[in-house]
């Protein structure tokens, strides 16, 4: 079966104390504490692996211990040409440890795979896992003001509705950034909130003169807390809504990816008509998402008209979203089993001539932003994602194919109705900002034909299978699906009422931002929003501040026009009622 041999070959190195099998593609292999650096190391670079996940999780209630999963995506380094494992064997291994709640500790991986970093940092702040020998123990994911004792996804932790006190402005914290040492080097402060961004992110770029030397960012400041919402409280269909708002632009590959583990966990196969809808669904976003990263790219370095014409473009695309789902955008489609709504004759009709449209419009902006030679000076050359940072890292969608890495979880991990579909997975050389581009631009034109094909070859079945099925507690499986920004992974440990006892959501973007400061080093500042604009990065959408008044306690909601009516005014201040 796919597996063994990797299972196998982990056995000649170090011991493996159980196996447990997920569903086809997926294992688990138990292994000693001392061991999980050199069980993830082998897994990951003599095996060809590349991490997908890390999933920390309370366990004490089953086993009386903490657990972590490294999960691996095993396919190959894809390096150089042979570097790849064959299709038919690709699949998932997960490396799991106990770790006693008496020491709460375990040897980081880290220093052997880099990608491992962001993991261990959020794994003690949710959980306050040590991970002894991590280079970088600073906070991740809290705010630098949250209690050091209160770990909030620990399941006697706190109830997912408490706040712990805010500290005042002048008691808070400062943040530790990262600063190289030398001579002359100039902190430069890009953000948090910066005019080529919608949303928080701060960046310190550390210069000398214009060129930066290195960067350090803190990001996480719109955290939400998701997954302490979901535990042991929500039925999988209300799981598939929650997921669709952790992002804006790929909320459909979270709903899919997050229903499917529950899917795969219980083995349940929907219909092909779904299956084909659900890909075409996916490929919209595709379709609408790219554009939006081209036209900023073009926005960023000043190039209004390139930016207008591919927005113009774009609401064809949120047109064929309408034609699918009913609404501009693909949301509350997706249910255990299948789909909430069918598409008709009519609609297929329609929407393959805006395809037509879009395939056409495309090509003739795509022509006039290549022949614009200044556009081309400011995307050739900038913000280079090196092939080894990459693979050390684990990067992921048009910002590792950019490199020249063949990673697309449609080619490596083909699921259901994908298995039918012909596309080529489109791969640069370069690693800068104009490869990420193309590969954009060239998943634009795939993405056409995904959608096509799976109109042709759409058969007529129904949309969703009746779902009566019941989870046993403690079985978990991953899914996984390629959103736009690149794999998102979703793993799902069953809990008991058919509810979710742990949920760990994995954005894409979140695999990428550890590699960024290595894009940073050797541009200049005038380029730093270009880079960031180009990872396609994705902070966390919402459009709502709370306002909490530390004296009087209380605590109100302030919406974005709230903020815009009186920041145009000054005049009858939204914060007058907490008063």
């Amino acid at each position: 079966m796919k597996c063994d041999k990797f299972i196998e070959a982990l056995a000649t190195k170090i011991k493996i104390l159980e196996v447990t099998r997920q569903c086809e593609d997926q294992v688990t292999a138990l292994v000693e504490l001392n061991d999980l650096p050199e069980a993830v190391r082998f897994l990951y670079y003599d095996m060809g692996g590349y991490l997908s996940t890390m999933i920390a999780n309370d366990e004490r209630s089953i086993n009386k211990h903490y657990a972590l999963y490294y999960a691996l995506s095993m396919e190959g380094g894809k390096m150089f040409e042979g570097d790849e494992i064959a299709q038919d064997e690709k699949c998932f291994v997960t490396v799991k440890v106990l770790i006693s709640p008496d020491s709460l500790t375990y040897p980081s991986v880290t220093p052997l795979v880099p990608a491992c970093v962001w993991y261990e940092r959020e794994a003690y702040d949710m959980f306050g896992l040590v991970a002894e020998g991590l280079p970088d123990k600073r906070r991740l994911v809290l705010s630098d003001d949250w209690p050091k004792d209160l770990f909030p996804l620990r399941k006697d932790a706190m109830d997912y509705r408490y706040r712990p006190d805010m500290r005042t402005h002048y008691d808070e914290p400062e943040y530790e950034f990262l600063k190289p040492e030398g001579a002359g080097i100039i902190d430069v402060p890009l953000g948090p909130l910066h005019i080529t961004a919608d949303e928080p992110g701060h960046f310190r770029l550390f210069c000398d003169g214009d060129t930066i030397v290195d960067a350090d960012y803190r990001l996480f400041y719109q955290h939400r807390g998701m997954e302490k919402l979901a535990e042991n409280r929500m039925n999988y269909d209300q799981m598939g809504y929650l997921a669709e708002r952790v992002c804006g632009i790929c909320g459909y590959a979270h709903a899919i990816a997050c229903i499917e583990a529950a899917e795969k966990a219980i083995n349940l196969e929907i219909p092909a008509r779904a299956q084909a809808i659900r890909i075409i669904c996916s490929e919209i976003e595709r379709l609408h998402s790219h554009l939006l990263n081209i036209g900023l790219a073009c926005e960023v370095t000043g190039n209004y008209n390139a930016f207008m014409h591919i927005f113009r473009i774009r609401e064809y695309s949120m047109k064929l979203a309408e034609l699918v789902t009913g609404g501009r955008k693909t949301y509350g489609n997706v249910v255990m089993g299948g789909l909430r709504r069918d598409i008709t004759g009519i609609e297929i009709k329609e929407s393959l001539r805006i395809l037509q449209i879009i395939e056409t419009q495309v090509d003739e902006v795509w022509d006039a932003v290549m022949d614009d030679q200044r556009q081309m000076k400011r995307w050739k050359g900038v913000g280079i994602l090196d092939k080894q940072v990459a693979r050390d890292f684990s990067a992921v969608g048009p910002n590792i194919r950019g490199s020249g890495i063949k990673r697309d979880t449609r080619y490596d991990h083909p699921y259901d109705f994908f298995k039918q579909i012909e596309f080529n997975v489109s791969v640069v050389e370069g690693g800068d900002v104009f490869a990420r581009e193309m590969v954009r631009y060239m998943e634009l034109k795939s993405s056409v034909s995904i959608i096509r094909q799976c109109f042709e070859l759409m058969p007529q079945t129904a949309i969703i299978v009746d779902p009566k099925f019941h989870v046993k507690p403690e079985d978990f499986a991953l899914a996984y699906v390629e959103a736009p920004r690149g794999e998102n992974v979703h793993w799902i440990m069953q809990g008991s009422a058919q509810k979710v006892f742990r949920w760990r959501c994995r954005a894409a973007t979140y695999n990428n931002w550890p590699s960024l400061r290595f894009q940073f080093r050797g541009n200049t500042i005038a380029d730093a929003a270009l880079i960031v604009c180009s990872l396609d990065p994705c902070y966390s959408c919402t459009e709502r501040i709370t306002v909490v008044d530390i004296n009087s306690k209380k605590s109100k909601i302030l919406t974005n026009k709230d903020l815009k009516d009186f920041s145009k005014t000054l005049k009858n201040s939204p914060m007058r009622s907490l008063r």
